[in-house]
Parts: C-alpha cells; sequence; structure tokens
C-alpha cells in the first residue's frame, strides 16, 4: 500500500451501493471526532481515468464534506487491491452484525409464512367436529331406532314407534 496523501473531495465518487449505506448518526459522531482530534484513519480508493473511486471510508468523507473541508487524507490503491479489499469487510463487526440480524429477520419471515399457512386451533377444532360428523353420519348396522334419523320421514317413524308426539 502507498503512503497517506490528500484528495479532492469534489474529485472523489461514491457508488451507489456505498452510498445506501450511509447512516447519518455515524457521520455526525465522526464529524465531530474529525472536529476534537481530527482524522485518524486514511480513506481508500482507486483511480478510475480523471476521478477517484471511494474503495472504503464513507462515513469519514461525508463527516469531512459536511465540516466543509475540500480534501481529505486517503489511500490510492490498484484495482486489484480494491477488488481484494471487501473481504477484508468480512471481519468487520457491524458487518455482521447486520448479517446475523439479517438471517434472524428471514428466519422470523418464514416462521411468520409458515404460522400463517398453518390452520388455527378453531379451524382444527371445526374440521375434527366436520369429520367426525360424517365419519357418524351412517346409523350403526345394530338398532337403527337408537340412531339419529337421516330425514324427517325417518324421524317421524322413530317417534311413532316410540309412542311419542310430533
Amino acid at each position: 500500500m502507498s503512503k497517506p496523501e490528500s484528495f479532492p473531495i469534489e474529485k472523489i465518487y461514491v457508488p451507489e451501493k456505498r452510498r445506501k449505506a450511509l447512516k447519518p448518526d455515524v457521520v455526525q459522531e465522526l464529524a465531530e471526532s474529525i472536529l476534537d482530534i481530527g482524522q485518524q484513519d486514511p480513506i481508500v480508493v482507486r483511480r478510475e481515468k480523471d476521478r477517484f473511486v471511494l474503495v472504503e471510508g464513507l462515513h469519514r468523507l461525508e463527516a469531512c464534506k459536511a465540516l466543509g473541508e475540500r480534501a481529505i487524507t486517503g489511500l490510492l490503491v490498484s484495482a486489484e487491491e480494491a477488488r481484494q479489499k471487501p473481504s477484508s469487510q468480512d471481519d468487520d463487526p457491524e458487518r455482521q452484525k447486520m448479517e446475523r440480524l439479517r438471517k434472524l429477520r428471514l428466519e422470523k419471515e418464514a416462521a411468520e409464512k409458515l404460522a400463517a399457512a398453518a390452520p388455527r386451533p378453531r379451524e382444527l377444532q371445526d374440521r375434527s367436529v366436520r369429520s367426525n360428523v360424517t365419519a357418524t353420519s351412517k346409523p350403526p348396522r345394530g338398532d337403527r331406532a337408537a340412531s339419529t334419523p337421516r330425514t324427517l320421514s325417518d324421524w317421524i317413524k322413530q317417534q311413532e314407534r316410540s309412542g311419542g308426539r310430533y
């Protein structure tokens, strides 16, 4: 890697993917820190034609912009070194935390979908009642009079046999 040098902020391009990761509260904290003790860690950029592309240090760059700085301390790396740089982000605790949260969210969503697809206890009860009605709707083979009549005519006959009034 090269020695830290000063880069004009207006010549630094931030890729859209990196811009989406911007956290304003982190920028504010860094800006306050930079005011107190100065920029401690250089950003990392690579050259692309007549500009520089940010590889690492989005929040430091934005903090310096917010403070009205025109230049920022950074390291210039080759395109090859820049491609290898993201692998070092696997060790980043913030990235690991975000990845764990993403996995937890996906697991929660999957569990919610499963719960939504599963029948509710009341539905289970209704199904079992319906299935029991279907299963017991046929009269037993033995005494038909003791069974529940299936039609109005059967009910009248049952009442006549038992001496009841209808």
